[in-house]
């Protein structure tokens, strides 16, 4: 059932060396690359994720000139997690301005775990896109959907609404698509739907 292989290439984690092997060993058996890198030290993880044609590159507070280059002459996408930095209090983002100026693909995502963005919150990761990351709220909407799901190779069926692909919606009671991310921590979204059925919707419009 597995399709990618991820490894956290770090201060404290996988060496290069070591995700080398790791991430090699998983694309022999089929499994697509995946790392997370460059998020408290540069190792040099972002450049082996070009190298091995990874799905992503995951976090990217340290990257330098040369890595946004990289990953804007591939089809690695990075994804940058503001919620983490967020969580952990840290004064360094990752360069998305840079990222998006250069052509990378840019996607965004909560990265919700335990010990370093406990959120499940994606109208609040889309206003930490726009307020820390820099970017405009419509290169937000495109990191969290269709960016988002080109780097798990589901761009033909989900993240956007096109004919024949699956349709998974959120709507949003707001006057304007630059609402979503402008009311942080406030859930706007008025109703989902899954595959074309409803999952949920608010009793009564605010």
């Amino acid at each position: 059932m597995a399709e990618f292989c991820d490894v956290f290439c770090d201060r404290g984690a996988f060496t290069r060396k070591d995700s080398k092997i790791i991430l090699e060993a998983g694309k022999k058996n089929g499994l697509l690359p995946r790392i997370h890198a460059e998020q408290l030290t540069r190792t040099g993880a972002t450049q082996l994720a070009v190298q091995l044609g990874a799905a992503s590159c995951d976090h990217l507070e340290q990257v330098s000139k040369a890595d946004v280059r990289a990953l804007a002459e591939s089809n690695t996408v990075a994804t940058l997690l503001p919620g983490c930095d967020f969580h952990l209090g840290l004064k360094q983002y990752a360069p998305a301005r840079a990222l998006i100026d250069a052509g990378a693909v840019v996607a965004v995502a909560t990265d919700y775990n335990p010990g370093t963005s406990p959120t499940l919150s994606m109208p609040m990761i889309l206003s930490l896109a726009c307020t820390q990351l820099r970017v405009t709220p419509a290169e937000a909407i495109v990191a969290v959907t269709i960016n988002a799901a080109y780097s798990l190779r589901r761009d033909r069926q989900i993240g956007s609404l096109d004919a024949g692909k699956q349709a998974d919606i959120a709507v949003f009671d707001v006057e304007d698509y630059r609402e979503i991310p402008y009311y942080f921590g406030v859930n706007k979204c008025w109703m989902t739907l899954k595959k074309g059925q409803p999952i949920f919707q608010k009793a009564t419009r605010e």
